[in-house]
């Protein structure tokens, strides 16, 4: 009872002197559609997740590291950014500020009267709250992982702890609107289930304005557990970073990744969906082994319009050097990992993602629909695949590997058709051709048939 008292004591102590110190932040809070299938902000401006992982941004970074990594994803096109709040129970950031005392989630190791202003005087969370307002001011949000999977896999986390922890996270950064909630990390819903329910309940109750999904284990969703929670807003999945031969859970997705958006959008309610870690560029194929080859931009590229296309409302890339910020000097860096956070920075993917974004939000947004009827004859398998989504007038085709792809545009209003080539590594548009919509239409894309000459075929339709 003197346990439970203490830590509703120290909340209601702490909200109140954050209410005090924090500014408030401008961006435009998210909201699900009416549709339930995409974002918007609270005006009703769509919002296609772009989001990039930086996992370990508030431990390893300072103050002039977080503002150049946010200059440079801004400046990217990235509009979400995917952050451990606390990546191990034993944490201290780059200045040595501890985030726990004793590594108790239920106690957050603040300090009196210390402001996030004041660079000799803040303290871990004060660092947090610089990195979350820089955020905002650079029109970023922030996608918050509370505690990563393994410290409640390992049992350093309670159920009470973790209620504790979620009421005192969620109130500290209530009022701020740049803030979506990744429950979970890397972890199974029926693992550990009551921590993760307890902590979706608290961020429900106690931050109601923020959106909350869940982290999910690599080649899982959080469908499978979380789906009918009142607590989560939308759906996640880890298509993770295996290949097709390396892939052995029971649904063997492998690299598929659009197989997941298929299976999250026939659920009831309808929520959205996206994939929230694909394969990584610069990480090993199987993740573990840096003698295997490294996923590359053109796997970055698939990923992302594949998932996209097959009716996701965003798409998150990563880069192993950013996710772990990788710096000169780091002890036992993972996953053989060969670039710097600041030369992996400029990646060729990184620098293709918003080419994405610019599709996505080129035509009529609420309205785009998966479509594999647009596609005449042999959408193929694994690399061959191809897939179609459309909305009243347009349709979008993508193949990975330049194969001819053949279209039925009967489901498009209008007479006219306007064919075009978008290319996903430079976001230039070239014009095909024009004709009268009719039956099937073949479309030959330029280079050779080859894995990772992708092309989206942009088809308008007009009276």
């Amino acid at each position: 009872m003197k346990k439970t008292v203490y830590i509703l004591l120290f909340l209601l102590s702490a909200c109140s002197s954050i209410e005090e110190k924090m500014p408030q932040n401008t961006l435009p809070l998210l909201q699900i559609s009416d549709n339930g299938r995409f974002f918007q902000e609270e005006n009703g401006r769509p919002f296609f997740w772009l989001g990039d992982t930086a996992w370990l941004l508030f431990s390893k970074l300072n103050r002039e590291e977080v503002a150049q990594y946010l200059d440079d994803r801004a400046e990217k096109g990235f509009n979400v950014i995917q952050v451990m709040v606390l990546h191990q129970l034993e944490l201290a950031n780059v200045y040595g500020d501890s985030a726990l005392i004793r590594g108790d989630v239920s106690r957050p190791m603040t300090t009196e009267g210390s402001t996030f202003e004041n660079p000799d005087a803040y303290d871990y969370w004060d660092h947090v709250d610089y990195a979350i307002e820089l955020a905002a001011e650079k029109g970023l949000y922030m996608a918050l992982v509370p505690v990563w999977g393994s410290n409640v896999r390992g049992g350093g986390v309670s159920p009470e702890q973790a209620e504790a922890y979620a009421t005192w996270l969620a109130q500290r950064y209530a009022d701020k609107t740049n803030i979506i909630w990744l429950n979970g990390g890397d972890t199974k819903g029926d693992q550990n289930t009551a921590v993760w329910e307890g902590i979706g309940r608290q961020l429900r109750q106690h931050a109601p304005r923020h959106l909350i999904t869940f982290h999910p284990f690599g080649r899982t969703k959080s469908s499978m557990w979380f789906h009918d929670a009142d607590w989560l807003d939308f759906n996640m999945f880890q298509s993770g970073h295996r290949r097709y031969d390396q892939d052995d859970t029971e649904l063997a997705y492998g690299q598929d990744n659009w197989k997941y958006v298929r299976d999250d959008y026939v659920l009831r309610p309808v929520k959205p969906t996206l994939d929230g870690e694909p394969s990584y560029e610069g990480i090993p194929q199987g993740l573990h082994d840096p003698t295997e080859p490294y996923w590359t931009a053109d796997d970055v590229r698939r990923y992302a319009y594949w998932s996209a296309f097959a009716g996701g409302c965003g798409f998150t890339y990563g880069h192993s050097g950013v996710m772990q910020m990788h710096k000169p000097g780091d002890e036992n860096p993972a996953y053989g990992v060969r670039e710097y956070w600041t030369e992996a920075l400029n990646a060729p993917g990184a620098r293709q993602m918003v080419h994405l974004k610019k599709l996505m939000l080129f035509q009529s947004f609420f309205d785009r629909v998966p479509d594999q009827s647009l596609i005449a004859s042999g959408q193929g398998e694994r690399y061959d695949y191809q897939i179609a989504t459309r909305g009243k007038d347009y349709a979008f085709i993508y193949t990975y590997n330049g194969r001819e792809i053949q279209v039925n545009a009967s489901q498009l209003e209008g007479d006219k058709i306007q064919a075009s080539w978008f290319n996903p590594r430079t976001g230039e548009t070239t014009l095909i051709r024009e004709f009268e919509k009719k039956g099937m239409e073949s479309f030959d894309p330029p280079g050779e048939m080859e894995d990772g000459n992708d092309w989206v075929l942009i088809i308008l339709a007009s009276k």
